[in-house]
């Protein structure tokens, strides 16, 4: 195994660095493009959420890759301005890593759901672009898996909380009542529908924009208005909250419009409503100046304080990490054993040829043509082959390496013994 990862997260850098290395869908293709071209580069994952980036690489045996200069390259910014930000790790660093990752045990917010399904969607996206190798697909997925076992037997004091509900939780402390209010959410992605969800189900007044050439087929929280995302600043002087969420590269809020929308009458003053924004995205989608406008309260992914975790929580989190460290170990033999695979698979081929070679004299008691001889003798060793193979995967999975390596030494030798004693006819 030679595995790399190298990215950025909320805990080495602001979100003004983070956005910088953010992907856009269309931009994490065009990049893994770039790097299916490295000859050093089995495979490749990129995982890019609000809160971090993280590019996975599987490369052959002995290479070596400059990270930093690698994704740097990728984004077209200067090593030398934001090496410090960026962290690597790299074999079984990276794999306890990703399973803590997929558990929600590195996240802005302990135990949040969210990112399970980022490390998820990550894998269906890179395999579909063609990306993964065997070591980036098992590691993946078996993460995938321990998160999911991590979510079902540890009950989180913050389960179920995204950003959203963070954001939601943030303003309630301080005094705001969601109840009744006038939302406006803009974005319909998964986090957009996180946020509009949870608004409802604190009573709000919930609209959602939608861009018109995508209305048929986006889904909405049940209750939520829509309008087009072209009349949101119509639609903004009327709202006590508007949330941007989404996953464009794009700004939706700019304060020249902004300021344009409240215009009111001939003298032009700005309306007095009080209104809070809250931005959601890496990057940004708010122009950052509108926290200077009058009446105007605005926040960020870096404006949303974690809270403390209380002992309960701490005592949470112990039970996951045994449950992440069981399912690392497991990991990890796979990995140590992975070379005797094939091996495996040639001890169950040479089972089924002595099984058939045995089965010569009943054969011919049993008054079969050759055809219905040859098709039993192949159902035969397709049988044998499969037993024998499932017998040695299953030790594989719960026996140490080297015992596993000693039973399929042995095996070997005894299967060699018969090849010697078939061919010489003996």
């Amino acid at each position: 195994m030679n595995l790399k990862m190298i990215g950025i997260d909320f805990t080495s850098a602001a979100i003004t660095v983070r956005q910088r290395f953010s992907f856009t869908r269309n931009g994490m293709a065009e990049a893994m493009e770039q790097l299916k071209k490295k000859k050093e580069i089995r495979g490749c994952v990129l995982i890019s959420t609000c809160n971090r980036m993280e590019l996975w690489l599987s490369l052959r045996e002995e290479a070596q890759l400059a990270l930093p200069e690698l994704l740097c390259g990728l984004k077209k910014l200067s090593v030398q301005e934001y090496r410090n930000y960026l962290i690597w790790r790299e074999n079984e660093q990276a794999v306890n890593h990703l399973f803590y990752l997929s558990a929600g045990m590195k996240s802005q917010i302990v135990g949040e759901d969210q990112i399970l399904t980022q490390v998820g969607e990550a894998l269906m996206f890179a395999r579909q672009q063609e990306c993964t190798d065997r070591i980036l697909e098992v590691l993946f997925r078996m993460a995938v898996t321990a998160g999911k076992q991590v979510k079902s037997r540890v009950t989180m004091d913050k389960a179920n909380f995204s950003a959203a509900h963070q954001a939601l939780d943030f303003l309630k402390r301080r005094g705001n009542v969601l109840t009744g209010k006038k939302c406006l959410v803009i974005g319909n992605g998964e986090m957009g529908r996180l946020t509009a969800q949870a608004l409802m189900e604190e009573g709000a007044d919930v609209t959602v924009t939608i861009r018109q050439y995508k209305s048929g087929m986006v889904q909405i929280p049940q209750g939520a208005k829509r309008i087009d995302y072209g009349e949101r600043y119509q639609y903004i002087p009327a709202c006590d909250l508007v949330v941007s969420a989404t996953a464009s590269p794009n700004v939706t809020i700019a304060r020249e419009m902004l300021q344009k929308c409240f215009a009111g009458g001939d003298n032009g003053k700005i309306s007095a409503r009080q209104q809070i924004y809250v931005d959601l995205a890496v990057p940004r989608d708010m122009e950052t100046s509108i926290a200077e406008m009058e009446n105007v309260e605005y926040y960020d992914m870096d404006s949303l304080p974690i809270q403390t975790q209380s002992q309960e929580m701490r005592n949470q989190c112990r039970q996951a990490e045994e449950i992440l460290k069981e399912e690392i170990h497991k990991f990890m033999v796979w990995q140590e054993c992975s070379d005797m695979v094939p091996r495996i698979q040639q001890i169950g081929m040479e089972t089924a040829e002595e099984l058939v070679w045995r089965m010569e004299k009943p054969f011919g008691e049993l008054c079969l043509s050759g055809a219905e001889k040859e098709k039993l003798q192949q159902q035969l060793k397709v049988a044998a082959a499969k037993v024998v193979d499932k017998l040695l995967f299953e030790l594989r999975d719960e026996a140490e390496p080297e015992m596993l390596r000693k039973t399929v030494e042995i095996m070997e030798q005894v299967y060699g013994k018969h090849t010697e004693n078939q061919d010489g006819k003996t």
